[in-house]
């Protein structure tokens, strides 16, 4: 006989989808609490570097490496075009002005340096054979006048002695004339023989002039011509460090090209290389200077280089009144270089946490809780060792520093 079962509950009937509903609302009600709540963090205090906010004077500089050059480089190029017949200097000799750094041939000047030589002689013949037609013809101007001169003294005395003999009636009148007329002739032809004298004296002095400005001419050429062969033996302009000579034995070398350099070595610069963030800021005569075992040396920027290549720029350090010391060519230092003059700031170490924030927040603890909380701040100028604070922490205010990879996505973190 069947037995009749009484009916089931409905919470029974529906256990299933009512569990899953309270789950689900439970898993909702555990995200509202997440979301409503500040994310957490927690690490200990040994892994975690923490400094304290201050107020001091904050100086902007920039810490970059520099490499010690000369003070100047020279470059060595040839004034003639030559075959190289030996090299006297070797490439790291230390050289005097003057010194012979290397001599070259050249067969097609000496050529003609001779054919200059032997018009020059040329020339010079033929200016002294000049000379000396003027000085004959001189000669012979001088001999007429004085020939004439004499006859005019003759025709004189014998017109005075017509004119005696024609008053005691010895001479007719027409005799007489005919001896003046003559003396008349004479005296004008004696005129015209004195100024031809004259012109071919000024002629002659403007002559002799001509012919020495060619004579001084023809030997400016014969030697500047010479000096080329002086400029095939290439010196040292000055006191210096020979560096860079590619040079072999019968190598042509072409006019002005270049076959070396030449540091100069009486004082050395220093050459930094900075990032493009500073090129509007760095200007020729910012103060600098080298921390080397406690001694600071202090130098200034003596020259900007504007080109940007690589996203950096080049700088030129000079030492203001001396250098460290076993300064060499080649050896390198930190440079500290001051972008302005000291003031008064809010300052906090550098750390990490401006390369995973930006600069934008910070964790600030807070010593009565061990907690630490985000907090906004603003960030001014900055140096290798420090950050200028404008907004968002105050002196006395400790902050964690370090660690930030670790929680970004939190806003509390619970110190152990």
């Amino acid at each position: 006989m069947d037995i009749k079962l009484p009916p089931k509950p409905w919470y029974v009937k529906y256990r299933l989808p009512i569990a899953l509903g309270v789950a689900l609302t439970a898993l909702m009600a555990y995200t509202v609490v997440l979301l409503l709540s500040p994310r957490t963090a927690s690490v200990s205090a040994d892994h975690m570097k923490a400094a304290t906010v201050s107020e001091r004077f904050f100086t902007e500089y920039i810490d970059v490496e520099g490499i010690v050059c000369p003070i100047a480089t020279i470059l060595l190029n040839t004034r003639e075009a030559g075959t190289v017949e030996r090299i006297v200097s070797e490439e790291g000799s230390f050289l005097h002005k003057g010194d012979t750094i290397v001599v070259l041939a050249n067969e097609a000047l000496a050529n003609t340096i001779r054919a200059d030589r032997l018009e020059w002689e040329k020339t010079c013949r033929n200016l002294k054979e000049q000379e000396i037609q003027m000085e004959q013809k001189s000669l012979d101007l001088k001999l007429r006048a004085l020939d004439q001169q004499h006859a005019i003294a003759n025709l004189k005395r014998s017109l005075e002695q017509s004119r005696e003999e024609f008053r005691m009636g010895i001479k007719s009148k027409a005799q007489m004339e005919i001896v003046e007329a003559d003396f008349i002739y004479q005296h004008r032809k004696m005129e015209l023989q004195m100024q031809s004298l004259r012109h071919d004296s000024a002629s002659t002095i403007l002559r002799r002039e001509m012919i020495k400005a060619d004579y001084a001419s023809a030997s400016r050429k014969l030697e500047e011509t010479c000096r080329r062969m002086d400029n095939l033996v290439v010196v040292s302009p000055t006191d210096g460090q020979l560096g860079r000579l590619n040079l072999t034995i019968g190598q042509n070398v072409s006019q002005g090209g270049n076959i070396g350099e030449l540091k100069i070595m009486n004082n050395y610069k220093v050459r930094t290389q900075l990032s493009e963030y500073y090129v509007e800021r760095i200007n020729a005569g910012l103060p600098a200077m080298i921390i080397q075992k406690k001694d600071t040396i202090p130098m200034r920027i003596s020259r900007v280089m504007p080109e940007v290549k690589d996203r950096q720029f080049e700088t030129d350090l000079v030492f203001k009144d001396r250098t460290p010391d076993n300064i060499r060519l080649g050896k390198s230092y930190r440079v500290k270089i001051e972008l302005g003059q000291p003031e008064r700031a809010v300052i906090v170490p550098r750390g990490d946490f401006y390369q995973h924030t930006g600069g934008k927040w910070i964790f600030r603890i807070d010593p009565e809780t061990s907690t630490a909380h985000r907090v906004d701040i603003e960030i001014g100028r900055q140096n290798p060792e420090q950050f200028e604070i404008l907004s968002g922490l105050a002196p006395g205010d400790s902050v964690i520093l370090s660690g930030y990879e670790r929680f970004l996505q939190a806003e509390q973190i619970t110190i152990k």
